[in-house]
């Protein structure tokens, strides 16, 4: 298809053609690419070599660069780039020594390269990755820069190139646009202005030149922009000789004619003014003034000296300043004095130097004034900090140093008694406001979770499971108490939490600040405190370095009342109902000069409310437990209360401990009684709150059942672990609620208010603890009888997942057809055999040895109902193979075709089926919860040979081949589960053998006798015929004694 001639040109201008059909590629962009390919090479495998400086040489200072051909423009300025490079010339390159990632991705290029060891320091180098270079290589850029980069993230950085290019692009297209009119006309006045003055007076021009008009064009190729200035000139005229004031080099550049006038002006000067500036009478008034001024510099300079001193805080300076001016003040009043006694006219130095001083000391005496108001101010508001810094530390409290300072000015306050007053009036504002705040954003928090339904059982008892960690299900979250209860109940954990360790904490708390007010106090009391001040404040008077005794006695009141308002703040919080009025969360009490955190930023708030998001209203009263505490959360679990609970119940024994131990408390009578009776009912209120958990949580153990066998003991399921974890993990909880040891940890202080817990307590702990076995162990047993398990989902418990998710070993065949009952019973034996003989008498023993009981009768009363239980389920799972061997055996011997005609040579149907159906059970049994088999079959055989007693005695008469029927019946049975024979089903055996005794003339037995060894042969062959069909029963192992297994059969 035919092109046209523009088109023909645009290609050829394009990729640089001289035809439009070409026979081969252009050898000059060959050389180049394979320059460029070959360089890259070089910089890729280039060794990194010592780093020295390199010096210039003529074929690098005279090297060009491959994108020679690209002109750029140049400004004639003479301008140092910050960040640049220079040349071997000395000049500035534009080429930046390092640059931010133009892909986005790095701060620094360089620092990228250093990383991957290549050798940035070599010039050349590091030129071909900068993008600001011409000698830039994209390609090894590429390669090296972004070298682990994906192709996302080259996508992404080239979205953020295209992006950075438009966004200068379009600034720089605004800044010309906008600037450039105005380019051309300050362009125009300077090329006219310097013309002007150049030519003024000068040659009249060979011809008149014509005016080009200015162009964006010519502006860009124009090197200087006086080149062009002939453009913005008229036409200019013809001009006559030369003048003066012309900028020539002839004229002197426009001077020489000044100089004439200006020697003509300095003679007039000196005629006119000589007398004036040289006389005699002047000149010596002005000597003695600065004669005067020399000699009182330091009183003209004093007030100075002050000012700068206050302004740059530099306390030191200022009490100088000040003495000084005492003494200056007082000089000049010792002038006075003696001119007045000895009644003389005071000399002109002396008037002179009391009017100085006069003046002066008004300026100090504002001065001082305005520095000691400021002071003051600043005194009464230095309680934004802690009081104490490290003793090894330089600097003073600022309490000290604005104390020090006052005393050495002099006042007529006392500063250490205005400190201390100001302190009082601080703390209890901080501790009211702190307290109220924290207490109407708990209830906000409290209220907002009790918005929520309650979640599913089932996922509530994930959170139980949370707990243990040993089957592996959480193995791969580290800090899995997160999971301990919903993620809003955490949240109302955690803020009250840090509420009270900002109230309470001795470190950073509240409680702290209130300490270390005493001990000031106490050291200011005794005198400790003011040793510290320098010499000088003693110098100056120790008129205010001591309190007054009624002073003493309000500080000692006021510590006291610090003290009883946070213990009554505590004591509110956790004895009285949750709080109705939430008014002052929006209508706080106006601020003061010293209210907290009206001038600092100290006030600890756990989070901000936005007035037009009203809260909450009070949840409507259902009758739940824990409507009446206002420290525990809706729908908390025993888990995590007994877990945070225990953290509150430390912080405040701890505070407890502290404030019974400071010295104003312990000289009160009976002091610690009431932080005593503080700890008692905080401890009670929350062991109500947590055993008022605990056992609606010990009934969701059911739930915690997920039929997953545990990774090392096959025969079980998780349930055991994920229970007794839950148990101790509460237990370890509420032992610490009970006794707080990390605060009767503090010696004596700790045992005067942490009492070990009453009777009553010690036995709603106890009882507590009994019935939440009693509740988990029945749960567990309904979830074996349940005739049909609900649906479950993939995840039941929302934060496990099924076995065949699970990455632990042996795993694969850990899942359980949970949908069988005779499963689910099975592995529920298997759990409750383990609970019986390891876990329970675990937990026994640890809830003994933590709270220093014993639980004789609870031992016992869970012992029965672990009986019970385990009974009860037996039963549930036998008996219907139980009743279907009986009702086997009845219907085969009562039937009247059961006596043989003569000599028996096999055992009757019955007694096969009856062995069918222990095989089954075996097999199920076995591959279940092998434990138990030896347990199970035993107690079959003992109800079969009951069976059998009941049904023989139901015939009357036995003749000798109904004898020996029943004789063959009897022995295959016993033979072939011989593996299972008890003593009792010995003992059952012959109780059968005593009824056909008694149905038996005594000619059959006779007979009998005769006819036992063909039995044995029969029974023989039967046992070796049956190989196949009971093997199992031969090949079983006996798992456990026969005595033990007839009493455990006997007790069911």
């Amino acid at each position: 298809m035919p092109i046209t001639a523009e088109k023909e040109r645009e290609l050829l201008s394009r990729y640089h053609l001289n035809t439009t059909n070409p026979t081969e590629w252009p050898s000059e962009h060959n050389d180049e690419n394979e320059e460029t390919d070959s360089e890259d090479e070089a910089v890729l495998k280039r060794p990194v070599q010592p780093q020295h400086k390199p010096r210039p040489s003529i074929s690098s200072s005279q090297s060009v660069s491959k994108y020679h051909k690209i002109g750029r423009h140049a400004s004639g300025r003479v301008t140092s780039f910050i960040g640049t490079q220079k040349t071997v010339n000395g000049e500035d390159s534009l080429v930046q020594k390092d640059e931010r990632d133009p892909l986005g991705k790095h701060h620094s290029v360089i620092a990228e390269l250093r990383r991957r060891g290549l050798p940035v320091d070599d010039v050349k180098l590091r030129n071909r990755f900068m993008l600001s270079s011409t000698s830039f290589s994209p390609q090894l850029f590429i390669a090296n820069v972004h070298q682990d980069a994906s192709t996302e993230d080259l996508l992404r950085g080239l979205e953020f190139l295209s992006r950075s290019i438009d966004e200068k692009s379009a600034s720089l297209k605004v800044l010309v646009e906008s600037n450039f009119e105005k380019f051309v006309r300050a362009k125009s006045t300077i090329d006219n202005v310097y013309t002007e003055m150049r030519s003024h007076g000068g040659p009249e021009p060979v011809g008149e030149t014509l005016k080009i008009p200015h162009t964006r064009h010519s502006s860009r190729n124009t090197t200087h922009f006086r080149n062009t200035s002939n453009s913005f000139i008229p036409n200019a005229k013809v001009m006559g000789d030369k003048k003066k004031t012309a900028l020539t080099k002839e004229t002197e550049y426009g001077v020489q004619g000044l100089k004439t006038p200006l020697l003509e002006l300095a003679v007039k000067a000196d005629e006119v003014w000589g007398p004036a500036l040289g006389g005699q009478e002047k000149e010596g008034g002005l000597r003695m003034i600065m004669s005067t001024v020399e000699q009182h510099r330091d009183i003209y300079t004093l007030n100075k000296s002050i000012d700068e001193a206050i302004l740059k805080n530099d306390y030191d300076s200022v009490i100088v300043g000040w003495t000084r001016a005492k003494r200056y003040a007082d000089e000049a009043r010792q002038i006075a004095v003696i001119a007045e006694t000895n009644q003389a006219e005071l000399g002109e130095q002396d008037v002179t130097q009391i009017l100085l001083t006069a003046r002066m000391w008004h300026e100090a005496q504002q001065q001082i004034e305005g520095f000691k108001t400021e002071t003051w101010k600043r005194l009464k508001l230095s309680h934004s900090k802690r009081l104490h810094v490290p003793r090894d530390d330089a600097a003073q409290d600022l309490h000290m140093e604005l104390i020090g300072i006052l005393l050495q000015l002099g006042v007529d306050e006392n500063p250490i008694w205005s400190w201390l007053s100001s302190r009082v009036t601080y703390l209890r504002e901080r501790v009211i406001r702190s307290f109220e705040r924290s207490r109407v954003e708990i209830e906000i928090l409290r209220r907002r979770s009790a918005q929520f339904e309650q979640e599913d059982p089932k996922v509530l008892a994930g959170y139980l499971r949370a707990a243990n960690d040993s089957d592996g299900l959480l193995s791969a979250k580290k800090d899995y108490t997160k999971y301990f209860d919903s993620p809003a109940v955490l949240v109302f954990w955690e803020n009250t939490t840090s509420a009270m360790n900002a109230l309470l904490s001795l470190s950073d708390g509240i409680l702290g600040e209130v300490v270390e007010f005493w001990e000031a106090a106490r050291e200011f009391i005794e005198g400790k405190a003011q040793k510290s001040f320098p010499t000088a404040v003693f110098a100056a008077g120790l008129e205010h370095l001591s309190l007054e005794p009624d002073e003493v006695e309000n500080v000692q009141a006021s510590a006291v009342e610090l003290v009883m308002l946070v213990r009554d703040n505590i004591f509110a919080f956790f004895s009285d109902p949750p709080v109705a009025d939430l008014s002052s969360l929006f209508s706080p009490l106006p601020p003061t000069p010293i209210t907290p955190g009206s001038a600092t930023s100290i006030t600890r708030r756990l989070f901000n409310f936005d007035p037009a998001n009203v809260p909450p209203p009070p949840t409507p009263s259902k009758g739940d437990v824990w409507e009446k505490f206002a420290f525990w959360p809706p729908h908390s679990n025993s888990l995590s209360g007994s877990h945070y609970l225990s953290r509150i119940l430390s912080l405040v024994g701890t505070a407890a401990a502290e404030m019974a131990n400071l010295s104003v408390i312990r000289a009160q009578r009976n002091g610690s009684e009431s932080l005593k009776t503080l700890v008692g009912t905080v401890r009670e209120r929350c062991m109500q709150a947590v055993v008022a958990a605990w056992i609606p949580d010990a009934e969701r153990c059911k739930f915690m059942e997920i039929w997953i066998r545990h990774p090392e003991r096959r025969e079980l399921t998780t349930m055991p672990a994920a229970f007794i974890a839950f148990e101790e993990r509460v237990l370890s909880g509420m032992q610490k609620i009970a006794y707080i040891p990390e605060a009767a940890s503090l010696g004596r202080n700790g045992e005067e208010v942490i009492v070990p817990p009453s009777a009553k307590l010690q036995q709603t702990i106890r009882s507590a603890f009994v019935t939440s076995l009693y509740k988990a162990l029945s749960g567990m047993v309904e979830n074996a009888e349940k005739l049909k398990l609900e649906d479950r989902s993939d995840d039941p418990d929302g934060i496990t997942v099924p076995g065949r998710g699970l990455h632990v070993e042996g795993i694969e065949n850990s899942s359980i057809d949970y949908d069988k009952r005779n499963i689910r019973m099975l592995m529920t034996l298997s759990n409750l055999s383990h609970l019986r003989s390891e876990t329970i008498p675990q937990l026994i023993s640890q809830f003994e040895s933590q709270f220093s009981v014993k639980l004789t009768e609870e031992t016992k009363t869970v012992r029965d109902v672990l009986t019970q239980i385990d009974a009860r389920l037996f039963q549930s799972y036998v008996k219907p193979t139980t009743d279907k061997i009986q009702t086997l055996i009845t219907k085969g011997i009562t039937d009247p075709s059961w006596p043989p005609p003569g000599r028996p040579d096999n055992a009757r149907q019955y007694v096969y089926e009856a062995l069918l159906s222990l095989v089954y059970v075996h097999a199920e049994v076995s591959t279940t919860a092998a434990p138990l088999t030896s347990q199970i079959l035993s107690y079959m055989l003992e109800q079969a040979g009951v069976a059998l007693i009941a049904a023989f005695k139901a015939r009357p008469r036995y003749a000798l081949p109904a004898l020996m029927q029943a004789t063959l019946d009897v022995e295959f049975l016993a033979q072939t589960l011989n593996n299972y024979t008890t003593d009792r089903a010995s003992e059952i055996q012959s109780q059968i053998y005593l009824v056909l005794d008694e149905r038996t003339e005594q000619d059959a037995r006779a007979r009998l006798e005769g006819e036992l060894p063909e039995m044995r042969n029969v029974l023989k062959r039967l046992r070796e015929g049956t190989k196949g069909q009971f093997g199992c029963f031969r090949r079983e192992k006996r798992g456990r004694e026969g005595k033990a297994g007839s009493a455990g059969g006997s007790a069911r």
